[in-house]
């Protein structure tokens, strides 16, 4: 008898539409392999997640710069296909803040945690996180928000160059317009002209002290607060390699006991209230060993599969089960076992495969979507590459074209690389 209620389906929603996002297949073959229904709503007619076998049905999203209510609209039309409750799992902070917005309106047809106030959307937002890491005691980088141009010039010398900008709100940033939603900058010039793209931005601009990157100083938190607030599934991991290098998504991760970064965790889940998924991400400083809250995605990081525990429990799953009123099984932890994104980290994909070690894109039970990534990587550094060189003074010798790579990539996934690990 299968643990889960596949009465239930699962819809996953995404907005952005970076077609690499592996996440959200992910996603659809935890639920999958369980036996539940998946219904995709997102973008996918480049992405490799269309491949996969688990995908139960693939549904228009909403378009970019969608509002509440073509979302709202979006959704309702997949709940009257499907005729009867499903649990809703956004995968990126657009989705998580529409949908906590449109609560009342979604609860008749769609399983939500229960969040306090307009929680999802204080997290997400990089300004708001501040405040709310001071108020539950938890560390977290020297952040100011200007009010001008100059004041943005004064804070960054305040802080002390280089300072780490930051839009609060990513996810409103317009698509081409060049803008990141997090920048190094180094000086104080820099700071005053980024702050006059405000409006264009559309939120407001955070200036923040600068923690080096450097080994074992970036780490992660995946975990699921049920009902009670309990965390559940998840636990803490180290990212061994960034796409690209010394900042980025995680390219390779390792599920690495850390009691320090747990407790931290349970801090935050407890001071806010919080429930349901969190992805959270901490660079420990390497003068006073402290561990700072970097970002608090209230929705599933790409890597969540990292952390599957030995009765197969992750935090979708766990989300699926306590939504469903289902028990979640209690399983052993599996510390050591890496999770590899092979676009973005192509050399230890093809070391020999030892046990515990999980593909973002391959799976010997769905290969597919791993063929498809592939043919479209490969076309995706293609393009990339011929577009550098064929602009004035760029034609370039072969260690050249290695760090065009990773331009390349930083480009089409800037939104995952900074707010996604």
């Amino acid at each position: 008898m299968s643990l889960f209620d596949t009465r239930v389906p699962a819809v996953l929603l995404r907005i952005d539409r970076n077609p690499f996002h592996h996440g959200t297949l992910g996603a659809v073959r935890s639920l999958g392999r369980a036996g539940v229904d998946v219904h995709v709503v997102a973008d996918c007619t480049a992405s490799p997640v269309r491949r996969s076998r688990y995908v139960t049905r693939l549904h228009p999203a909403p378009p970019p710069g969608a509002g509440p209510a073509e979302i709202a609209g979006a959704l309702r039309k997949v709940a009257a296909r499907i005729s009867r409750p499903a649990v809703l799992i956004p995968m990126d902070d657009a989705g998580a803040v529409a949908v906590d917005r449109l609560r009342a309106e979604l609860s008749p047809s769609y399983l939500l945690p229960q969040q306090p106030g307009a929680l999802p959307e204080r997290v997400a937002d990089k300004a708001e996180l501040a405040a709310l890491c001071a108020a539950a005691d938890v560390p977290h980088p020297r952040t100011v928000v200007p009010a001008s141009a100059a004041e943005a010039a004064a804070q960054a010398w305040r802080l002390g160059l280089p300072v780490v900008a930051k839009w609060s709100c990513p996810w409103l940033l317009p698509p081409g317009s060049g803008l990141r939603s997090t920048t190094v900058i180094r000086s104080a010039q820099q700071a005053k002209e980024l702050y006059a793209r405000t409006a264009e931005a559309g939120s407001r601009l955070l200036l923040q002290e600068y923690l080096p990157p450097g080994p074992e100083l970036d780490w992660f938190f995946h975990g699921y607060a049920d009902r009670e607030g309990i965390l559940r599934a998840g636990g803490p991991g180290m990212k061994d390699l960034a796409w690209p290098r010394g900042a980025g998504l995680t390219a390779v991760g390792r599920w690495a006991p850390n009691p320090q970064v747990r407790a931290l965790a349970e801090r935050l889940v407890r001071g806010l209230g919080y429930r349901g998924i969190l992805d959270l991400d901490f660079r420990r400083c390497a003068t006073t060993g402290r561990y700072h809250l970097l970002d608090f995605n209230p929705r599933p990081g790409a890597q969540f599969r990292l952390f599957t525990d030995t009765t197969g429990l992750d935090v979708v799953r766990a989300l699926h089960l306590d939504l469903t009123h289902r028990p979640l099984p209690e399983g052993d932890e599996r510390p050591g076992r890496v999770f590899v994104v092979e676009n973005y980290a192509p050399l230890t994909a093809l070391r020999p495969v030892r046990a515990g070690r999980e593909g973002a894109w391959y799976a010997g039970d769905d290969r597919r979507p791993g063929w498809a990534m592939w043919a479209l990587w490969t076309r995706h550094v293609s393009r990339r590459l011929l577009d550098r060189l064929r602009r004035p003074g760029l034609r370039s010798a072969a260690p050249a074209e290695a760090r065009v790579v990773r331009q390349a990539s930083a480009q089409v996934s800037d939104d995952e690389r900074a707010s996604s690990h």
